[in-house]
């Protein structure tokens, strides 16, 4: 985009970044899971986003130091040079110490401790099947739904009727919201272990909460506020949605299919999203955008929170003897 700044240029460089946006995130969750396995996944994934939010801060303060004080073009060079970066770092990650078989869930716990050595790949009809999976879509759906079009609205109603300053506070409600994703998804992590329920619970909780407070001003300040619920929702979904994926197809295989099933429903719905808030919004208002998105939010939780059950085995193990006590 440096050397040849044309629209068909921009467009297909666009093209390829959404490729590699849409495998990123399931290739390092199978990674993950194929060197660290099962028992440490919960932490490891923590740590995966904690350091994922860090770096968005990082580049985000880079790219504005060099683009005030270098030159715009030079955003790109820091891109690239990062990309370079990381491409070296992933070559650090021998191919011995990443198990294939686990990485895509072929393994159960049994298999990770050495009781038994075998590896089973399920059929696709036995994931569709599976209530639990359809359940956490839907809710995953409905979560990103409501959330996707909070931000690019609150970005508009920063914009509406203020000739400058607008794309400044856009910015602080972006910095504000990753600041406060690093030490949230740290916690989720290591709070996980005990269940997942309990913490994503939170995690969609937030989220109309958030809907509903974006309706009580539209002071910038108290606008770029409230993104610190935004910064613990979505932390909170970036961990537990990788823990119960793989909770779901733990020993069929399945797991990395099943991430990128639910990316695609999820990105479908976050589409539908904007389109359906922007009909919202110039029909009745700003506050009547937010309030549906609340509503939606509301569902999600509700879905997530009636008929998701518990996916942590070990969580299971222990309210079944509590139960039998």
């Amino acid at each position: 985009m440096v050397l040849s700044p044309t629209l068909p240029t921009v467009v297909s460089a666009q093209a390829l970044i959404g490729v590699a946006a849409a495998i990123f995130p399931p290739a390092i969750a199978a990674i993950t899971l194929g060197i660290v396995g099962y028992n440490k996944l919960d932490h490891r994934i923590g740590r995966n986003e904690a350091f994922n939010h860090a770096g968005n801060v990082a580049a985000a303060a880079l790219a504005g130091t060099i683009g005030h004080f270098v030159a715009r073009e030079g955003i790109f060079v820091l891109v690239a040079v990062m990309a370079i970066a990381s491409a070296i770092s992933l070559l650090q990650i021998r191919n011995r110490d990443i198990d294939p078989d686990l990485a895509r869930a072929a393994k159960d716990r049994q298999d990770e401790e050495g009781q038994e050595k075998r590896s089973h790949i399920s059929g696709i009809g036995q994931i569709l099947r599976d209530r639990r999976i359809l359940i956490f879509a839907v809710s995953a759906v409905l979560f990103h739904f409501a959330n996707a079009a909070m931000l690019p609205l609150v970005g508009q109603r920063l914009a509406d009727g203020k000739a400058t300053g607008a794309s400044l506070y856009m910015s602080a409600c972006i910095i504000v919201a990753q600041l406060v994703m690093i030490p949230v998804s740290a916690w989720a992590g290591s709070l996980a272990h005990a269940g997942r329920k309990p913490v994503f619970l939170l995690g969609f909780a937030i989220l109309p909460i958030r809907g509903v407070l974006y309706t009580f001003s539209d002071n910038p300040f108290f606008l770029v506020s409230v993104q610190i619920l935004d910064g613990i929702g979505a932390g909170i979904f970036g961990v537990l949605s990788v823990l119960i994926v793989a909770d779901l197809t733990k020993g069929t295989g399945r797991f990395n299919l099943t991430q990128g099933a639910i990316s695609t429903a999820v990105g479908i719905g976050a589409s539908l999203s904007n389109l359906l808030t922007g009909f919202v919004v110039q029909e009745a208002g700003y506050n009547a955008g937010f309030l549906t998105l609340a509503a939606i939010a509301t569902v999600a939780l509700a879905c997530f929170w009636l008929l998701m059950p518990e996916t942590n085995s070990l969580q299971q193990e222990r309210m079944g003897r509590s139960l039998v006590g």
